[in-house]
């Protein structure tokens, strides 16, 4: 499939409130994610890394160099996957890694660091990254100060995107970074979740009434946008769920069901293939049984035509 290798270098930091930066990384599609960190008196607290590590070396230099060389105290790590956890490594030694608690387990887990399965073409290159989990983690919430500013880590309390997902909120600035649990633009992703717990993570998210929002892929959002963004995370969520109703229905496998479904209303968003590994997640919660990676990402490919599209 065609899709134009987008390079590190069109990634930008942008200043949201005075010391808080987020790292935006166009297009945002698989593995091209957002970051950003946060700046008090007594240094700077980083909201996730990047995938690569050349794309976290890239964020960190920016980011040395809109706070005058600010030392990285702690990091958050807003969920497992590498787009998010690859460049702990790249964090000074001192830098405390925080997450939820089954972060730290599946980060140890990751097999994906040791070299990435065909399912992209161009297989990326990950360059000098190794596996470093979060040595602080949590259940429910936790709240840091850096130089007086208040930085709230909250878990829904159920499984969205991921099991570990968290948010990073200032309360004072309206500041939201929401990891995975928002795709601003892009086929949102629940394979390693839940499809319910996705649907039930919108209220959640809404109920902060944040000014600013960092999403875990795509552009940066206000509060006039947030509510059309949570509007279609809803509607798509609830077209999945429809079709594996109607898939199970029928004796459908997740690939046949997704075949016949009609992906008109998301069809401009980019990674659509998505729709297979989120049925397969949807099929397993209806049936209690685990999902199979490999054969949802198999799956996948087959009705992509062809391995995912990827710009790291």
């Amino acid at each position: 499939m065609g899709h134009q290798r987008i390079r590190p270098d069109s990634a930008a930091l942008q200043e949201i409130v005075p010391g808080v930066h987020a790292w935006v990384q166009p297009d945002g599609t698989w593995w091209v994610n957002n970051a950003g960190a946060v700046t008090g008196d007594d240094g700077t607290i980083v909201v996730d890394t990047c995938a690569t590590e050349e794309r976290t070396r890239r964020f960190l230099r920016a980011l040395a160099a809109a706070t005058g060389d600010s030392p990285v105290r702690a990091a958050v790590n807003t969920h497992q996957h590498g787009d998010h956890t690859h460049g702990n490594c790249l964090l000074p030694e001192e830098a405390v890694i925080v997450g939820h608690e089954s972060v730290r387990e599946s980060v140890l887990a990751d097999f994906v660091i040791d070299g990435c399965p065909p399912f992209w073409s161009p297989v990326p290159d990950w360059g000098g990254v190794t596996r470093r989990p979060p040595s602080l983690v949590f259940s429910s919430e936790l709240t840091f100060y850096s130089g007086g500013r208040r930085i709230d880590l909250l878990h829904p309390g159920h499984p969205a995107h991921t099991a570990g997902d968290v948010v990073a909120w200032l309360p004072e600035e309206r500041v939201l970074f929401t990891g995975d649990l928002l795709f601003h633009g892009i086929t949102p992703l629940v394979l390693m979740g839940s499809v319910d717990g996705g649907l039930r993570s919108l209220e959640w998210l809404a109920g902060f009434g944040a000014d600013h929002v960092v999403p875990g892929h795509g552009p940066l959002a206000d509060a006039a946008a947030l509510p059309g963004i949570l509007a279609d995370h809803e509607r798509y969520y609830r077209f999945v769920a429809g079709t594996a109703a109607a898939g199970l229905r029928r004796g459908l496998s997740p690939l046949d069901a997704a075949r016949r479904a009609d992906l008109r209303d998301f069809g401009g968003w980019p990674d659509a293939e998505r729709l297979v590994l989120n049925l397969h997640r949807a099929y397993a919660d209806a049936t209690r049984t685990d999902v199979d990676l490999v054969a949802a990402f198999g799956d996948a490919m087959e009705w992509n035509r062809g391995p995912f599209p990827t710009v790291v």
